[in-house]
């Protein structure tokens, strides 16, 4: 097979789209979509999204991108690239969850700091059985933090490692998590955009590799109804004019040595965390993960090194400073995501919100926290609607769009239970 690139972007559903363009189309930066791709659902269903021209004709869209941003892939014919949407006239398209993330990084920018993001994923591995239905893939001697092959007898997470040293993604960590099969994968820090182009193409091959194996690899936050859930922490810093973790308050990071910009992020996701969780866990899934006690990000609340509240302060100081927002999993579009994360915290700067006491509960049995997010889909999307500020600081079309797509699925998924409703995701994320 002669070279070909592969033109992607991740959309509105944390679907990966693209096309395939042939080897003399290397040295174009362009490539035209259907701009009401913003209105097909999970079950291909086209609906008449806000922004996404369904019934105006379905426009295009442009894909461009910069030469330099293509890279080799995990298929030794095909390179990739990963670009912005514009629409069909030309300007930035309010749709596009990339762009959403650049105005986010701007937005820090313009008050001298850049946001530095390093992502967790969690995922669960599956199998047809011969009859087709999906199983969980068989570890025998898997534990949390389990390496080698009672984990992984079959070494998939091997050849995915491999492949990633290969084409240059930053690999901090790859382990066995607490429920069998579930892993966890860890990219290096690094400046937003790249680090979520990282994460968004590493998923794509982590879940790709795994097919070769048989493997269905899926991020969805609870494919397994009496085992755990799988997120998508974001772990987030800013460096200073002079190159400084701006979160830093001394060798180590402690609740009472929290410097001012670390207490105002703090009470930004705080002040958002009902709003947040509308656009960060946005499936009927989602909320059979996010659960008392489950450490995920149910709760309204912070603490130090604490695995059970929603922001996480990690006890490293210096340059290793930062803060853990454990409620998103990868249903969630990652540049969305982390762009919501970023706009609420940068909120809490600009408006000073108060910053509520530290939890002092377990998480378990006991938790000081009096408010949590929506106990499901369906109120996560009223308390987004409601928080306008939010709405309006990530991208009002955007956002738009996004609750008119999770209103339908909160009907699409109402009567779906078990292994139906995990059916109606699993194979996209």
């Amino acid at each position: 097979m002669r070279d070909r690139l592969r033109a992607v972007f991740c959309d509105h559903l944390s679907i990966m789209r693209g096309k395939y363009l042939p080897a003399s189309k290397l040295a174009d930066s362009e490539t035209r979509f259907c701009r009401s791709t913003f209105g097909v659902h999970y079950d291909k269903d086209l609906l008449p999204a806000p922004g996404a021209m369904m019934m105006e004709g379905l426009p295009d869209m442009e894909l461009r991108w910069k030469h330099d941003d293509i890279r080799d892939s995990w298929d030794p014919h095909t390179k990739i690239v990963l670009g912005d949407l514009y629409d069909h006239e030309g300007a930035n398209l309010p749709l596009c969850p990339r762009g959403a993330l650049k105005r986010a990084v701007a937005a820090w920018e313009a008050k001298g700091l850049t946001p530095k993001v390093g992502i967790e994923l969690e995922a669960f591995a599956m199998q047809a059985d011969s009859d087709g239905n999906l199983r969980p893939y068989d570890t025998p001697g898997a534990v949390v933090y389990g390496t080698g092959p009672l984990s992984d007898p079959m070494r998939f997470n091997d050849a995915i490692w491999e492949k990633a040293d290969e084409l240059g993604f930053r690999l901090d960590m790859i382990t066995a998590e607490f429920d069998a099969p579930q892993f966890e994968y860890t990219l290096t820090f690094d400046n937003a955009v790249q680090a979520v182009d990282d994460i968004v193409l590493f998923r794509l091959m982590a879940r790709e590799i795994a097919l070769e194996h048989g493997i269905i690899l899926t991020f969805m936050p609870k494919p397994i109804a009496e085992a755990g859930g799988s997120g998508m922490h974001i772990n987030f810093s800013f460096s200073d004019v002079s190159g400084g973790n701006a979160l830093s308050s001394g060798e180590r990071n402690l609740p009472d040595t929290l410097n001012d910009l670390s207490k105002q992020c703090l009470a930004g996701v705080l002040h958002h965390h009902k709003g947040l969780a509308g656009l960060i866990a946005p499936t009927a899934n989602s909320y059979q993960r996010l659960q008392p006690g489950s450490l995920s990000g149910f709760w309204k609340n912070w603490g130090g090194d604490h695995r059970n509240v929603t922001t996480r302060i990690s006890s490293e100081g210096g340059p290793k400073s930062r803060l853990e927002h454990r409620m998103a999993d990868a249903t969630a579009n990652p540049y969305t995501a982390v762009a919501a994360v970023l706009q609420a915290s940068l909120l809490g700067v600009e408006n000073n919100y108060p910053l509520q006491p530290i939890e002092t509960g377990d998480g378990f049995e006991r938790s000081d926290a009096k408010e949590s997010c929506a106990a499901d889909l369906k109120g996560a999307v009223s308390d987004l609607k409601k928080d306008t500020v939010l709405a309006d600081a990530v991208g009002r079309m955007l956002v738009d769009n996004h609750v008119f797509m999770k209103e339908k699925e909160v009907k699409k998924t109402r009567d779906l239970e078990g292994d139906a409703l995990r059916d109606f995701y699993i194979y996209f994320v």
